[in-house]
Formats: C-alpha cells, structure tokens, sequence
C-alpha cells in the first residue's frame, strides 16, 4: 500500500494495527465503551466541571445515548459524516461520542470558525448533518443553516442540542425509534478535524480513537498520572491537543474535567483554585495569560502537578516562572495534530531538559531527518518525519495535501528543522514556514518571539516578515503590552541587546495591539498577521 493509499484509507493499516496492539499500545476498548463503565460504576461522580455547575458520567451517556439515536433517525449511512460545531463543555464531548456511537463520523469544528471556514469543511467533507446549539453565532441555528447552504455547504438538517449543564433533563428523554446502532471500532475513523488554520484554509486531518488511546499512555507516562486527578483543557476541542486532555485521558482514568465555553484567564484561575485541579493542559498563550492574571490577583494553585503544553514554543522564562509560582512540572509533546507525538518531556527530566527541548524522540514513532531541499536521510540536524501509533490517517479527501504530508516511501512529515542531540532530544530550530529571510539569513520567528518575551513590559508577541525592498524581509513584532506598561521598539533592542541577543534577531517594526488575533485552535493567528505586516508596509510594485 502507497502513501496515498495510507492517508485516504478510512481504518488503519491491518499489519501495523496487529503490531500495535502486541506491544500494548493499542486495544479494542472504545471511548464508548470507557464511558459506558464509568456510567455503571459511578454514575453520579462528575464527568465534566464548568463555571455554571457539574454533569455526571451517567448523564454523560444518556445524553451521547440519546444524540446517537437522534442521528440514527435520520437514516445516515455508516460512515456518514456529521458535524459538530458547539463551544467547550458537556454538549460538544455527549455529541462528539454520540455521533461514534452512531457508526457515523464526525467532522469536529472549532467554535471560533467563521462563516467561511465552517462551510468550507462542510463541503469538503460532505457532512450533511450539522449539530450545534439554537444559537450558534450570533444568530439562529435556522438562519446559519441558510448561509451555510447559500456558500454551498451540502448540510440538509440540524440536529439542535442545549447548554446540558441549563438543561440537565435534556438526555433523559427517549430519542425517536431508529435502526439498531453498529459496533465500535477503534481502528477505523471516527473523527475528522482541521488544522488549527493559521494561514488559508484549513485542511482536513483523519482520526482513529487508538492513536489518542496510545497518545494517553505517553502522557499518564510523562505526567505519572493516577486515577485521582482533576484535568482542565484549556485548549478548544475538537483539536488534536483537546482531544486527548479533555476526550480521551480523563474517561481511561475516570477523571473529572473542568472546561470552560471560552477560554478566560481569570475564571481559569478561580476554577483551579475552587475546584483543587492538578493537571493542566493549555498552549503557551494560554499560561502566559494566567501567569499575567494571577499577577494582578493571587490564587492558591498549589494542586497544580503538571502543565501540559505545546503546540508552539514554549518560553523558557515564563515556563519557569509558572513553576516557581504553582509548583507543577511543565511539560510538553513535539508533534501536530497530523503525526501525534515525536518526542515529550517527562516529569523525570531536569527543569533544564523540559524547559530547553522538547524532550526525548518517543522510539515506536521511528523519527526520521531528512534535507528539506534534497530529500535526502541527515543526521543531528533536518525536516522530521515519522510512522508509528501516533499518527493519524492523513487528510481527507486532499491528494495534493497528502503528497506534501507523507514522503514517497509513507512517512509523515513535520513542517520544521529540528535538532537531536547525541542522547535523543529534540530541539525545534523553527518551522519551516516560520522563518523570517532577511537578506538570505533564515531567522527563526519563534526564536525571536522568546527572546522579546523576556522584556517585562511584554504579555504577549508574535514575529513575522515585513516585507523590504533591500533585505527582502524585516523582522516585525506584534505585541500586547502589560497593563500599565509603555513600551517602544527602543526599549525592546535595548532590553535584547543587554541579554547579548545577536543584532540579527532584534525586531525592526513594533505594532502594538489590545489583544493578538486567534485562529479556531487557540493559537495566535500567524496568517492575520503576516498579510496585516503585508499590508502595512506594502512595496511598490
């Protein structure tokens, strides 16, 4: 089987699904099946923890219980696509399960996505069933549905699913009679989501349950994770950092999670607080955010053990600040939400080690460097690819997305140069996309980003190419200031310069902003910001 044949199967490859589960990395246990359990054994424990109130396993099951029949209803083929598009909470993981319970597969949303891209995925999927709540928006479920069809999403019906904390009645009712519903398998597809979408449009990325099921043993590993934890996913579901820290860990441990509607670094903090979380999963932005809150006002975190982040670089002064002040062990995974893991930190490393790499390559993923120009096998220093029980089955419905994904002989590969060192740990130099060519010297965006962090006055900064007509490219940040900060570009060479950072890095335009601009994952919204440097400093043609 090719590499193409690989990414558009729609089950794992047989062989490698037999290897797997003999060296105990994958199983035959569905989330379902986890769920189900959990609302046999426990059922008025809670399953999910929001600012509003509590919703238990049992009412967990019962409301993916009755969604599953509600899809079931309308007559969907197996293997239909149907999509999810709800905020955090109870409502999005019930529906999420209800439709793997269905035998269909869901096409996961961010609720963040805009009009465009919400029907760009429906026509790429073919998704013709899309659950959301009465209000999705700023408008009603009705009036979407029309501008959805009017860009040519092929949805032909809604299936409409409350707030279930409001409305905890809502799964006791009885769905409607439909067929009997197929076995699971988690081996085949179950879900598919999309690229975070920080620059065009985002493309489609196919997913098994065992690969998230693997990915949370390499967590409960990293982390030493038991049975009495409390997780927060501060990360959006239904991307591939949400799934595992909010989907899948916390119903393998039976676990309660707290989520919030939307991300606020304030309500985060009280909730950790009040309700004694101990592992906390968010992307670099997000802690950052809290450290700069609980600045202004102190809680007691002190139940904080790990911090999982990742997704972008992590800064070494914040991270080691966010220890200091919590005690938790900040931790990390190298990958994407296409290939999964390639390396993690783990609580065993020095502060040095989970701070200043990205751990140690995991050996089942089989990472690989090769030159991003020649194509050719490196040693210490490359573009990573990897093959192995993390990864996902490619995109959907995309051959040229494919071909770019997967290398001719079938491994997947990541859009950065990275270097591994003699006892296997990885450092990331910088995506290949994310470099800033000022007159031929590559400049590593996320290097600089960390180096202007260090400036007191900086809460948040993102580096990305201005356009030049002598070097081409200039370095340009955009920054959200402390509160009650000034700040000016002087002040930050000044400040790069005293840490004896190279005259290469220092920044040349400064754009200051309220808040940076998000994409649908969370993540700060590179894309917007380049076209916006773009713009600004427009060459004459």
């Amino acid at each position: 089987m090719n590499a193409h044949d690989t990414a558009r199967s729609l089950r794992a490859d047989p062989d490698a699904a037999v290897r797997y589960r003999a060296a105990g990395w994958w199983g035959d246990r569905t989330l379902s099946d986890h769920v189900a359990a959990l609302a046999a054994d426990r059922p008025d424990a809670p399953a999910w923890i929001t600012p509003d109130g509590r919703y238990s396993w049992r009412q967990y099951d019962r409301a993916a219980a009755r969604i599953a029949g509600l899809i079931a209803a309308h007559g969907l083929p197996h293997g239909a696509r149907v999509a999810v598009l709800l905020p955090d909470g109870p409502a999005v993981h019930a529906a999420l399960l209800g439709v793997e319970r269905a035998g269909t597969v869901a096409v996961g949303i961010g609720a963040r996505a805009g009009l465009a891209e919400i029907a760009h995925l429906l026509k790429r999927t073919g998704a013709t069933l899309l659950i959301a709540h009465e209000r999705m928006r700023e408008r009603a479920l009705d009036e979407l549905l029309v501008a959805l069809r009017a860009d040519g999403a092929p949805v032909e019906s809604v299936l409409a699913v409350p707030d279930l904390i409001a409305d905890p009645a809502w799964c006791d009712a009885p769905p409607p009679a439909h067929p009997a519903l197929p076995a699971g398998d988690p081996d085949a597809l179950f879900l598919i989501n999309s690229t975070s979408g920080t620059t065009g449009m985002p493309k489609c990325v196919m997913h098994t349950q065992n690969r998230w099921f693997y990915f949370h043993r390499l967590a409960a590993e990293a982390g030493r994770l038991g049975a009495d934890e409390v997780f927060m996913g501060a990360v959006p579901m239904p991307f591939g950092f949400g799934l595992w820290t909010s989907h899948f860990s916390p119903a393998v441990l039976g676990c309660p999670t707290v989520v919030l509607p939307k991300f606020d670094a304030g309500t985060a903090l009280d909730l950790i607080e009040r309700e004694r979380v101990t592992v906390l999963c968010c992307v670099s932005t997000q802690f950052i955010m809290l450290l700069n809150e609980q600045a202004e006002r102190p809680r007691d975190l002190s139940s904080l053990r790990a911090m999982f982040t990742g997704g972008e670089a992590v800064p070494y002064r914040r991270a080691a600040e966010f220890e200091e002040v919590t005690g938790a062990a900040v931790l990390q995974f190298y990958g994407s939400n296409e290939t999964g893991a390639l390396s993690r930190t783990t609580a065993d490393d020095t502060r040095e080690r989970r701070l200043t790499t990205a751990g140690r390559l995991i050996p089942e993923m089989e990472v690989r460097l090769f030159d991003p120009v020649t194509g050719d096998d490196v040693q210490g220093r490359g573009q990573p690819a990897c093959r192995g029980p993390a990864t996902c089955l490619g995109y959907w419905d995309d051959d040229a997305a494919n071909a770019q994904l997967f290398t001719a002989d079938g491994w997947m590969l990541m859009g950065d140069i990275v270097e591994v060192d003699a006892d296997d740990y990885l450092r990331v130099v910088g995506r290949t996309s994310e470099f800033i060519i000022r007159g031929g010297k590559n400049l590593s965006a996320p290097a600089i980003e960390a180096e202007v962090a260090t400036h007191p006055a900086v809460a948040l900064c993102a580096a990305v190419p201005a356009p030049d007509p002598v070097f081409g490219e200039r370095v340009c940040i955009y920054v959200t200031p402390r509160p009650n900060h000034a700040l000016t570009l002087d002040a930050i060479t000044q400040h790069l310069s005293a840490r004896g950072v190279s005259r290469e890095w220092f920044p040349e335009r400064l754009v200051l902003m309220e808040e940076l601009p998000r994409s649908s994952g969370g993540k700060v919204a590179k894309g917007v910001l380049t076209e916006d440097a773009r713009q600004r400093w427009a060459m004459p043609a």
